[in-house]
């Protein structure tokens, strides 16, 4: 068993900072040997002899050289547990470039839905035809689906209306519980002898919506930097399409423009239309934005880029200014998402906060709260 172990632990050292984290197991029923076959399946690519990592063969089903990528997925499954699998399938396409992943239909089929593979999907779709791109857009869907219903409820609540705490009614539910006038006009119930209050009524606040829609522009950077914002963007607009308050444009751009408003509501359409990389057109992107423009005054442009304009900065500048000045709020954002720690022009940021635009890396709770204040 000591053996066993000691070949544990040098796959601990080999996965670094996940293994404190992922690669703990109870001591019972573990057959070592086929983890180490399994894992060195993946990092015999990097690591050799020299490195600690024993490279003899074994006999028998899992040997390495008998090892397909459809088996060794399957038995990842088996004998490690789900964060480490996502580890290692995050590694087998990032650091070792196994496309077979992504580019056989059994295979693709195995993997664990999760915004590591989404993001590996949308960089790798182009290799992917037929039956293959069929299964992949089925991930993407049930991913996608699975961050909209996380974020979907706070960007409603926000949005749906400030609350107006001089009335009642409203939506009955506990975010809407109007405190201060429930008690107030349930303590002539308070029970003395159990010095407790009993509520007989609740009170709720009532929202107040916007009586015509604003117009919310979404123009996306589809650079490979900013894949994490892409998709985090294309799924708020998803749900903003579906708010009776906003109406929703959705743009992505590098150096063309490629207007995705009709397929805002199918965010499938959407993220596997993104084609990542190439150059970078700011400049154009806020000028065919200005042109969505109906009514300015009741118009939020959303601009998620890191601002390393691909042409002339001073025309980009004058595009942020005509439309800060038709009186449109320009929000500009270096990185959406869940962490939004973005790498950005910081220069440029400075210089069209001074024009009036408002430049933030925000979540997506934190942008709907934004537009929030804005509507209300």
């Amino acid at each position: 068993m000591s053996k066993d172990i000691s070949t544990l632990n040098r796959w601990r050292l080999v996965l670094g900072k996940y293994s404190s984290n992922h690669l703990t197991f109870s001591e019972d029923n573990i057959n070592y040997a086929d983890m180490d076959t399994l894992l060195e399946f993946l990092y015999e690519r990097e690591y050799g002899e020299e490195r600690g990592v024993r490279t003899d063969k074994r006999a028998g089903s899992l040997d390495p050289s008998n090892l397909t990528v459809p088996q060794w997925i399957t038995k990842i499954k088996e004998l490690f547990p789900k964060e480490t699998v996502e580890i290692l399938e995050k590694h087998a396409l990032d650091k070792y470039n196994l496309k077979e992943l992504l580019t056989d239909k059994t295979v693709l089929e195995k993997l664990e839905p999760n915004p590591e593979l989404l993001k590996s999907i949308l960089q790798m779709k182009h290799l992917m035809k037929g039956e293959v791109l069929e299964s992949a857009k089925k991930i993407v869907k049930v991913t996608a689906e699975e961050i909209a219903k996380k974020l979907e409820q706070d960007i409603k609540t926000a949005i749906n209306g400030r609350l107006d705490r001089n009335k009642y009614g409203g939506i009955k539910s506990s975010r809407n519980i109007d405190f201060k006038r429930t008690i107030k006009h349930n303590l002539k119930n308070f029970d003395r002898e159990l010095n407790t209050l009993v509520v007989d009524r609740v009170y709720f606040n009532k929202r107040v919506k916007p009586s015509n829609p604003w117009n919310v522009i979404i123009a996306v950077d589809e650079s490979g930097s900013m894949l994490d914002s892409v998709i985090h963007s294309a799924i708020m607009a998803g749900i903003f399409s579906k708010l009776p308050m906003l109406k929703t444009n959705l743009v992505i751009f590098d150096t063309e423009i490629v207007d995705l408003t009709e397929y805002v509501e199918d965010v499938v359409q959407t993220l596997m239309s993104i084609q990542l990389g190439g150059g970078t057109n700011i400049s154009r992107a806020l000028q065919y934005c200005n042109g969505l423009m109906e009514n300015p005054h009741k118009t939020i442009v959303i601009l998620v880029t890191d601002l390393y304009e691909g042409g002339s900065y001073g025309t980009m500048y004058a595009r942020a200014k005509d439309i800060v000045e038709s009186g449109a709020r320009l929000i500009i954002l270096p990185a959406l998402g869940i962490d939004a720690e973005p790498i950005y022009d910081r220069g440029a940021a400075e210089k069209m906060a001074a024009l009036g635009a408002k430049v933030a890396a925000v979540t997506p709770g934190g942008l709907a709260k934004w537009i929030a204040q804005i509507i209300s």
